[in-house]
C-alpha cells in the first residue's frame, strides 16, 4: 500500500454533518433522525477501520493489528494522540452503533442521537 486513502471517511464525516444540521433544524422529523442514524452508523464502522489501517500502513508490523481486540486498538491509537477520546468514548460510540444492529426503537433512537454530536467532533 503506498498510501492511505482516507476519502471514504471524508465523504461519510461530510454526510453526517449534514444530517446532523438537517436534524437540529426539526429534531420532531423522524425520518431525518433515522437517516442520521444510518450516516452515524456507516461513518461509526468506516472510522474505525480507517484508524486500524493507518496504525498498520504506519506500524513496522502491521499484522500485530490483525487479531488485536477493538479496545487495544483504541489504546494504541490513544498512545499515538490520533484520537481526542479514550476507550470510554469509544466504548460509547461502539455500544450505539450495536444497539441500532440489535434494537431499534424511539428509546433506542434517542440515545444514539444524543451521541451524535460528541462523536462527530472525535471524528
Amino acid at each position: 500500500m503506498n498510501t492511505l486513502n482516507i476519502q471514504p471517511l471524508v465523504n461519510a464525516i461530510a454526510r453526517l454533518e449534514e444530517g446532523w444540521l438537517r436534524y437540529q433544524q426539526d429534531t420532531s422529523d423522524t425520518q431525518i433522525r433515522d437517516g442520521l442514524i444510518q450516516r452515524f452508523e456507516f461513518t461509526y464502522e468506516i472510522s474505525h477501520k480507517i484508524l486500524k489501517r493507518y496504525l498498520e500502513y504506519t506500524s513496522a508490523d502491521p499484522s500485530q493489528f490483525d487479531f488485536m481486540p477493538f479496545q487495544d486498538l483504541i489504546r494504541t491509537a490513544n498512545e499515538q494522540n490520533l484520537l481526542l477520546g479514550n476507550w470510554l468514548d469509544w466504548k460509547q460510540y461502539r455500544d450505539m452503533r450495536a444497539r441500532t444492529s440489535h434494537t431499534y426503537d424511539e428509546q433506542t433512537a434517542i440515545v444514539v442521537v444524543q451521541g451524535i454530536e460528541k462523536f462527530l467532533a472525535e471524528v
